[in-house]
């Protein structure tokens, strides 16, 4: 019988991209060849080294050229002497936006072996997933800038709130929620943001009268992001705007023991398009070639992409394995260990190897 296998554009990108990514490569080849599929990882050379020869992060038919993959794995986007508006406006904002990614989501949970930053309880065993609205919001190209290098100069950004767009995120954070402890919560600012955030918060009261079963709290950010730090573990799934979403997952990573552990998926929930999976952590420049970056956020990633291709035997075992490893110690510096991303990437694959029995008995047979 011959093997189901996957078209997967890989994009390493720029940094420590290009070191995290071959480690979550590695790890889903050695799973594939243990769970009966394969991946073909079609390689591309975008980002910022590509910008500053070619004038552009990708080429012009770059989406078309990845448009039939059936996923997307992207490893960070960003590098000095290219300002942080071109690399994303140049890359990634335009694949989430043709490929209708408009589900981000990011979770955040503590894992054993790491240590929260937070010494409350209340800090020790949370486990949150945000949803994050991913393609309007405030993150909209609406507006300009007049009379630029004047004492009259002035800059309009305008947000875009549509009613299919945020009913389709809050929609798909309760039904997720459906899956997990049941309960929604809402970031909104609806107290000083006169127009959107009133409108958010009546879509919310309508898509969750539609989910009698699932409880709800709304908070305004600037409580929220209080609540987060003094008390994660009350949330299960947040759903927030783009501009809300994003911060509110780096403050989660960050209260979970660190940024290089999170994972994301931009989600297209109709699969017309591929969706992309990529790490939170940026390119980190500071730290990129010195063999220290973390490469947990880009298989956590991965984690989530073979969840989203159906191999979730495959998904579970990544997982496990990587908690495992992390629970024994075997961590980089910036979640208190003393590994190196090499220590780190060889405990793992001889940990999918020791997970093997316990994974394959789930799916021998089938």
């Amino acid at each position: 019988m011959s093997r189901k296998s996957y078209s997967i554009a890989t994009l390493p990108g720029d940094g420590i991209g290009r070191e995290v990514v071959p480690v979550a490569v590695r790890a889903v080849d050695e799973i594939g060849e243990l769970h009966g599929f394969l991946i073909d990882w079609r390689y591309f050379d975008w980002g910022c080294d590509y910008f500053l020869i070619n004038g552009k992060m990708m080429p012009d038919d770059a989406l078309d050229t990845i448009s039939q993959d059936d996923a997307i794995f992207l490893g960070a986007v960003g590098a000095p002497g290219v300002a942080d508006h071109v690399s994303l406006w140049g890359m990634l904002i335009p694949i989430r936006r043709r490929f209708d990614q408009h589900i981000n989501m990011r979770p955040a949970k503590i894992l054993e072996g790491i240590v929260s930053p937070l010494r409350d309880e209340r800090a020790k065993n949370f486990d949150m997933i945000v949803i994050r609205e991913n393609v309007e919001g405030e993150y909209s190209s609406i507006g300009g800038r007049l009379y630029s290098g004047t004492d009259y100069e002035l800059a309009i950004q305008e947000a875009v709130f549509t009613r299919r767009g945020v009913t389709r995120a809050m929609s798909f954070a309760f039904e997720l929620a459906k899956t997990r402890k049941n309960h929604v919560t809402s970031a909104t600012k609806s107290n000083g943001i006169i127009h959107t955030m009133p409108f958010w918060d009546e879509v919310f009261a309508d898509v969750a009268s539609e989910h009698p079963s699932v409880s709800i709290d709304q908070y305004h950010i600037d409580a929220l992001v209080a609540m987060f730090v003094l008390d994660p573990s009350r949330f299960d799934v947040v759903v927030a705007s783009n501009l809300f979403g994003d911060i509110l997952t780096d403050l989660s990573a960050a209260a979970a023991g660190s940024i290089g552990i999170a994972p994301s998926a931009n989600i297209n929930p109709s699969r017309e398009h591929p969706s992309m999976f990529e790490p939170v952590h940026g390119s980190a420049p500071d730290i990129a070639g010195q063999g220290i970056a973390n490469p947990i956020g880009q298989v956590w990633s991965a984690v989530m992409m073979l969840e989203h291709l159906g191999e979730t035997a495959a998904s579970a075992h990544l997982m496990a394995s990587m908690e495992e490893v992390i629970r024994r110690g075997v961590t980089t510096a910036d979640v208190g260990g003393t590994s190196n991303t090499q220590e780190v990437s060889d405990e793992l694959f001889e940990q999918i190897r020791r997970d093997r029995t316990q994974f394959l008995n789930t799916t021998e047979g089938v």
